[in-house]
């Protein structure tokens, strides 16, 4: 039986695409990084066909690595910050919602509240947080550490900050706010509420600043698939950006995070589970594939190399592309996707040049995607939503604006013929058209219940 509710999509943003070979695609524009006019034309494209959000993905630092290979990839090298940027595009723009990324692990809590909060009223109700602990060691030299501090610590540290950040927004209570020129009361005192947190990691007095939130708060979105990952995600998060390599896999972690949420009585309705998805696109699979040989074709030998020992764990600088890939250099465990690093191993002992590894690598570097028809990928779609594996997905689209507006021209509409994607916005906040519930001032339902 068909699922009533809509599926929801998103658009992530590395400046020029995922693919890092993108910036040399004859669409995109090689200064974009530091103008606005490129972002911009990306936040106009997914709003005019209604995506739910941009997702601006972030580290706040440039890659440590092959200084060959990083010279010829602008990913992490040169970008806005993103906070500064979802200010700028949220006035050049109506109803399309902003995810930006902000570390715990790197900010204080006071500071981030204040600038999400500001940014919501500024755009109307369409701001959320990507809660993220970081996880390079090249942030960590940047703010006091030899990397990064352990897991746990991150963490804990973590989850106590959105513990004070939600207690901040909290401030003011939603009718806080008299504004009554005539006897000169601006707001109820009785409404507005000093935090006086004291944990392990933070002393915040508060209140905030700011009046509270359009949407009642910030939207939340998390990507850690760790346990306390996932317990964060089923207590916090309304967004989860997932990067499971099958339909069954994601549908399995969808199931465990959204089975946690009734012991932190939430409904599971509040939480909306958007893997992120490499599309290429085409009116044949034959052109479709042409625009991934394209990309592949223009990633620099070193870039693979990199790339592909980024995920390994290991230093594959000067191996030989025409040589099978070095044994020696395979680690036993993967840092990331164990089912692409399993395809990968098998790929490997088949006998493939390192060269035709990185081909490979390249074209299934997240290990969840699909390259085809319009009515391949709305088949894709459709089965993942329908099978409640997705509640929508995040399009890491290989260029930008390139691939977002092939999407847009062919599947969109594909989508809405069977009824899966909206016609139009539900509401003006990004929480109306998520579909999630208002959150509850913790003061004004105490008063309620008092």
């Amino acid at each position: 039986m068909a699922r009533p509710d809509k599926l929801k999509l998103g658009t992530f943003v590395y400046t020029f695409g995922f693919n890092p070979a993108a910036w040399r695609h004859p669409d995109v524009d090689v200064n974009g990084a530091n103008r606005i006019d490129h972002l911009l034309n990306v936040a106009k494209m997914s709003e005019a066909a209604k995506f739910d959000f941009m997702f601006l993905a972030d580290s706040p630092a440039a890659a440590i690595g092959d200084p060959e290979a990083l010279s010829r990839s602008p990913t992490k090298m040169n970008r806005f910050e993103p906070l500064s940027l979802i200010s700028a595009l949220s006035v050049l723009t109506e109803r399309i919602g902003f995810v930006a990324t902000a570390s715990t692990s790197f900010y204080e809590p006071f500071n981030l509240a204040r600038i999400f909060a500001s940014i919501d009223h500024l755009s109307g109700g369409r701001a959320c947080w990507n809660v993220v602990t970081s996880d390079h060691d090249e942030t960590g030299y940047n703010y006091n550490f030899d990397g990064l501090p352990p897991h746990s610590w991150r963490y804990e540290r973590g989850a106590e900050f959105v513990d004070v950040v939600f207690g901040l927004w909290d401030s003011y209570e939603p009718d806080a706010l008299i504004l009554d020129k005539a006897s000169g009361l601006y707001y109820d005192k009785d409404k507005l509420h000093t935090l006086n947190h004291k944990g392990k990691h933070f002393q915040v007095r508060g209140p905030l600043n700011i009046a509270a939130s359009p949407q009642g708060r910030p939207v939340i979105a998390q990507a850690g698939g760790s346990e306390p990952g996932m317990e964060l995600a089923a207590r916090t998060a309304e967004i989860v950006f997932s990067l499971a390599s099958s339909l069954e896999r994601n549908k399995a972690f969808a199931e465990n995070v959204k089975g946690r949420m009734a012991k932190f009585g939430r409904q599971t309705s509040d939480l909306k589970m958007m893997p992120g998805v490499v599309i290429n696109v085409g009116e044949t699979k034959a052109e479709a594939q042409a625009k991934v040989n394209f990309l592949i074709d223009n990633l620099h030998p070193d870039v693979g190399r990199w790339m592909l020992g980024e995920f390994l764990e290991t230093d594959l600088s000067g191996a030989a592309l025409d040589e099978p890939f070095p044994m020696e250099r395979l680690p036993a465990e993967p840092k990331g996707s164990k089912a692409l690093f399993e395809e990968l191993t098998d790929y490997i002992r088949k006998g493939h040049t390192l060269g035709h590894l990185i081909r490979h690598y390249a074209e299934k570097s997240t290990g969840n995607g699909i390259t085809g028809t319009p009515t391949e990928i709305a088949d894709f779609m459709e089965e993942w939503f329908e099978a409640g594996a997705a509640d929508g997905f995040i399009l890491m689209c290989p260029t930008l604006p390139a691939s977002l507006a092939d999407f847009i021209r062919l599947v969109v509409p594909e989508l809405r013929r069977r009824g899966l994607f909206r016609d139009d916005y539900e509401g003006s906040t990004l929480r109306e058209n998520l579909g999630l519930s208002l959150p509850t001032n913790r003061y004004a339902a105490a008063r309620r219940q008092g």
